[in-house]
């Protein structure tokens, strides 16, 4: 039987974390984000870490990838489902439940439609290099990938081999584990979305969002780096490379997070179009989802 998950999305500024952390309090789980960005250390404010949301109750929500590497550090979907199906196997080992909550479509389409993700080593042999092997060791190699070896006959010729050693190295770098998904998504009207846009922005900002930037530069985080960032990093970057006036990055900024929270309510349409089950409900409506969860698995227990 697939394991359980609990799956919270919707766009930037809808409200994701606080409702998670709410289910969580309520179902014994613990949080797993999905968003590319707040994996990085440092990048607190313009990531939106917003960690007073996950308090509920006076308990601190248990929550996981986040500030998990730092901003020099590279990160890709491969890592994204690798981080994501050890934080999972840990939740439920201690017999809690997992919920996946953010915004980030791809991530959260490589859990949900499992995508098959083949990680690439540098050091992966190929054919010219496994054609110079011995018999013998090409045999022990294969023995050493596939210890249960079903398929004698691989064991025959040096072609089947190694074709046996590339398929079974592919095989096992594989990520794949299917869920039993409830997924929750929160939707809302353009314009209170672009009202709560504006206003976080303007608080992020005057809460030290521009320092953040900075104390990055400071730490040898290059201005192309904070390029690859986007969003808050780029046109904040942007501003101390005075290359945008203050209001001139307001503006900029605030539009693509507007334009940011547009495609990823198309990502999410595109979901629903390749079969995937989206729940909405009308704003981050903690008992909409309660009766949601309970309505369709009623194993769940508050």
């Amino acid at each position: 039987m697939d394991e359980k998950l609990i799956v919270i999305l919707g766009p930037t500024a809808c409200g994701k974390t606080k409702l998670a952390a709410q289910l969580a309090y309520e179902f014994n789980g613990e949080i797993i984000s999905a968003d590319s960005r707040q994996v990085y250390k440092g990048m607190n404010i313009g990531t939106g870490k917003d960690f007073e949301d996950y308090v509920v109750g006076g308990k601190m929500i248990p929550y996981h990838l986040i500030d998990i590497i730092e901003p020099a550090e590279e990160f890709n979907l491969y890592l994204f489902k690798e981080n994501f199906i050890k934080a999972f196997n840990d939740i439920v080992s201690r017999k809690k439940l997992p919920l996946l909550a953010g915004g980030t479509g791809l991530y959260l389409s490589s859990v949900i439609q499992n995508y098959e993700l083949k990680k690439i080593e540098p050091d992966d042999y190929d054919i010219n290099s496994l054609n110079s092997f011995k018999l013998d060791e090409l045999k022990n190699l294969l023995l050493k990938l596939k210890p249960k070896l079903h398929n004698t006959t691989d064991l025959i010729d040096k072609e089947r081999i190694i074709k046996a050693i590339l398929t079974a190295k592919a095989e096992r770098n594989i990520l794949d584990k299917k869920f039993d998904s409830i997924i929750i998504g929160i939707k809302n009207e353009r314009e209170i979305i672009k009202e709560s846009i504006t206003q976080r922005l303007k608080k992020r900002l005057e809460s030290g969002m521009i320092e953040e930037v900075n104390n990055l530069l400071a730490d040898g985080v290059s201005f192309d780096k904070l390029y690859f960032f986007g969003l808050e990093y780029k046109f904040i970057g942007m501003y101390l490379k005075e290359e945008l006036s203050y209001k001139e990055m307001f503006f900029k900024l605030n539009s693509a997070i507007h334009n940011f929270a547009k495609r990823q309510m198309t990502w999410f349409r595109k979901m629903e179009k390749e079969g995937v089950k989206i729940n909405w409900i009308t704003g981050a409506d903690f008992e909409a989802a309660k009766e949601i969860i309970l309505s369709v698995n009623n194993n769940f227990n508050s």
